[in-house]
């Protein structure tokens, strides 16, 4: 299929965690501007710096609010993608089964007996070529035979 759901998960962790670093570097930079001001830096380019540090801050914080987003939607694909793979596999195995089952059908079958609609069905169902593992194409096969 088109993504491992865990290695998708391992990217939403990475998103989280950066957004988390990302909020932590705001909260840094304002506090230490709040800190120069206790140590007697005063005046209005003091009082400007502190203005935009708190902008960008603000910048960062909703930086890391869209890192959050992100992970949030990835975390939805990855499940998303993990329902798909179940459902391929859960189509190769009922395709396994049946080609199975038609197998022994035709290895009961005596050899002078009458091709009739069921042989028949055995006999394409053993010709078909199905998609390759994992391939997407197993959410929408159509399988010869009964």
């Amino acid at each position: 299929m088109y993504g491992d759901p865990d290695v998708l998960r391992s990217r939403v962790g990475d998103l989280r965690e950066q957004a988390a670093d990302v909020r932590a570097l705001a909260d840094h930079l304002v506090a230490q501007t709040e800190q120069l001001g206790r140590h007697g830096w005063t005046g209005r380019a003091a009082e400007a710096m502190r203005r935009r540090v708190v902008e960008r801050a603000a910048h960062l914080r909703s930086v890391a609010g869209h890192h959050d987003t992100a992970a949030d939607c990835l975390e939805d694909h990855a499940g998303e993608v993990a329902v798909l793979l179940e459902s391929i596999a859960a189509a190769e195995r009922r395709l396994t089964e049946r080609v199975a089952e038609a197998t022994e059908r035709v290895a009961r079958r005596a050899p002078d007996a009458r091709a009739d609609a069921a042989a028949e069905a055995d006999a394409a169902l053993l010709a078909f070529e199905p998609p390759p593992p994992g391939h997407r194409d197993w959410l929408e096969l159509e399988v010869p035979g009964p």
